[in-house]
């Protein structure tokens, strides 16, 4: 069965058949997506599409998303309005010296750095973004530290209601990057080797990294067959690759599968193997005639989340 569904998913990608509805996505997953450009625009979207941006996803719950989101971009001053707005740095060059005024109330407000305006310039607005992304990918605090700093200062001028609205924002910004933290956990559990029993008593070992397959093997039965398999496992899994959250667009639907196959059959999980028990992966005697060999490191389940993984089009 899950070589199967492993063909009907590469029939799907080469053919495109209009009508099949068997692996389109669930409507309730909705994207983070980073839009490309000089002026990035971070917002929630319902599908992946064929651009030059880099999505986040997929994640259920898309109205709770988009409003961490919204408390993120108002903190960090990014733009939230249509992708068509004219973008107008100040250190553009403008051969009239006209003064511009920003096209919505946001800046006032002190949520948007005003890249519509020339009131902030492309590399201001470009650390903004790289801040959004580093603090979703766990790697800064700024954010939250800030969130803090204000809700404590709102404390000591006895302003309690502000102090508090201050403090659910932060639980959003928290909520948000722990929902990043739970499923990059779950995307980086799925790299291992997979053993599968075939009808007629073929095994066959997949190479899983990071929930995609890389290389599908016969099971050993001898000694130069098993030393071929762990060649074949280190040069996979020893692979320099973008980790953390970023994985390649056409990955995600294949990422999908594997993370539903093994969240509905958890036992499957126990014919795995991790790559650091990999040396310790046995002949397969089921080949070869006898029962069927465990493998020697049982693996626990896979989280009930779906993976995280950031799309990056190239």
């Amino acid at each position: 069965e899950f070589a199967a569904l492993l063909r009907e998913l590469e029939l799907i990608k080469r053919f495109r058949p209009r009508y099949n509805v068997q692996h389109k996505r669930d409507g309730k997953y909705s994207f983070l997506k980073l839009s490309a450009g000089a002026a990035p625009k971070l917002y929630v979207v319902p599908s992946v599409a064929d651009d030059a941006a880099t999505y986040f996803g997929p994640f259920r719950g898309g109205r709770r998303i988009a409003e961490a989101v919204r408390e993120l971009n108002d903190l960090l001053g990014l733009r939230d309005c249509a992708l068509s707005t004219p973008m107008r740095f100040a250190d553009q060059p403008d051969l009239f010296g006209l003064e511009r005024s920003p096209l919505c109330h946001r800046y006032e407000l002190q949520r948007c750095a005003g890249p519509c305006a020339a009131l902030c310039t492309e590399a201001e607005y470009r650390r903004r973004t790289e801040l959004a992304r580093a603090f979703l990918d766990g790697d800064a605090d700024e954010p939250l530290r800030w969130l803090d700093e204000r809700m404590l200062r709102a404390a000591e001028r006895w302003e309690f209601e502000y102090a508090a609205s201050l403090r659910d924002r932060a639980r959003r910004l928290e909520t948000l990057r722990e929902e990043f933290g739970r499923l990059r956990e779950a995307l980086e559990g799925l790299t291992f080797l997979y053993t599968v029993p075939g009808e007629e008593g073929e095994d066959r070992v997949y190479v899983i990294r990071r929930g995609t397959v890389r290389a599908s093997l016969i099971a050993p039965t001898t000694p130069a067959a098993r030393r071929r398999l762990l060649r074949v496992a280190e040069e996979h899994f020893r692979q320099p690759e973008p980790g953390g959250t970023m994985v390649a667009k056409h990955q995600v639907d294949e990422i999908l599968l594997l993370a539903h196959w093994f969240r509905v059959h958890p036992a499957e999980m126990e014919r795995t193997v991790a790559p650091a028990a990999a040396e310790s992966f046995r002949l397969s005697r089921r080949n070869m005639g006898g029962t069927p060999v465990a493998p020697a490191t049982p693996r626990p389940t896979v989280p009930c989340a779906e993976p995280i993984l950031t799309v990056e089009m190239t």
